[in-house]
Parts: C-alpha cells; sequence; structure tokens
C-alpha cells in the first residue's frame, strides 16, 4: 500500500522559515515523480513545487524564488524547503504521486500558519 506522510508544518511569523517532509513507503520511492500541493480554508487545492525522478524541479509562480524542492531517495523523503513566508502561504500542505494517471490517498497533510 502506497503511504505518503507529511510533516514540518508551523506556526512562524511572515519572513520566517519551514522545512517540510514527505516521508513515502510502499512504491518505488526513486521512479516517482514527487508532488507538493496546498489547500486553504475555501479554496481549491493547487499545485506548489514538483521534483522528477531525475530530481529536475517546478515551482508555481507564486512561490518561486522562496521555497525550494528536494529529494533524498535514500530516505524515501521529499522535502520542501520554505523561506521568505508570507501570510497568504497559510494553508494545508499535501504531498502526493500520480499513480495510474490519478492523484490517490491523500494524507492527512501538515498545516503551515504565517502570522503578519
Amino acid at each position: 500500500q502506497v503511504r505518503l506522510v507529511e510533516s514540518g508544518g508551523d506556526l512562524v511569523q511572515a519572513g520566517g522559515s519551514l522545512r517540510l517532509s514527505c516521508a513515502a513507503s510502499g512504491l518505488i520511492f526513486a521512479d516517482n515523480d514527487i508532488d507538493w500541493f496546498r489547500q486553504a480554508p475555501g479554496m481549491a487545492r493547487e499545485l506548489v513545487a514538483s521534483i522528477t525522478s531525475g530530481g529536475s524541479p517546478y515551482y508555481a509562480d507564486s512561490v518561486k524564488g522562496r521555497f525550494t524542492i528536494s529529494r533524498d531517495n535514500a530516505r524515501n523523503t521529499v522535502y520542501l524547503q520554505l523561506n521568505s513566508l508570507k501570510p497568504e502561504d497559510t494553508a494545508q500542505y499535501y504531498c502526493n504521486t500520480l499513480r495510474d494517471g490519478a492523484y490517490q490517498d491523500w494524507g492527512r497533510g501538515t498545516q503551515v500558519t504565517v502570522s503578519s
């Protein structure tokens, strides 16, 4: 069974930093692209960043230059470094990977709250 567990969220002040982790099991981790999403209250879930199996990153325009995605295949973990945080970054953050063309089995996510 594929399982992805997010951690690292916290309450921080604007301008602060956090590092989120996504620990995966039940899949050949190194072969999978991993995506980070976020969802704020009343808003649709949005793609924030992705990293391919080869390590190539993608960032949404809203986080480019502030967030950095990386992966450690030895630990089956993807990291999302969040710098220069803004109140609008407040959201529940989730990681996932496409399986059979769809995102399945969303985890609980991890809450990031940025105070102004």
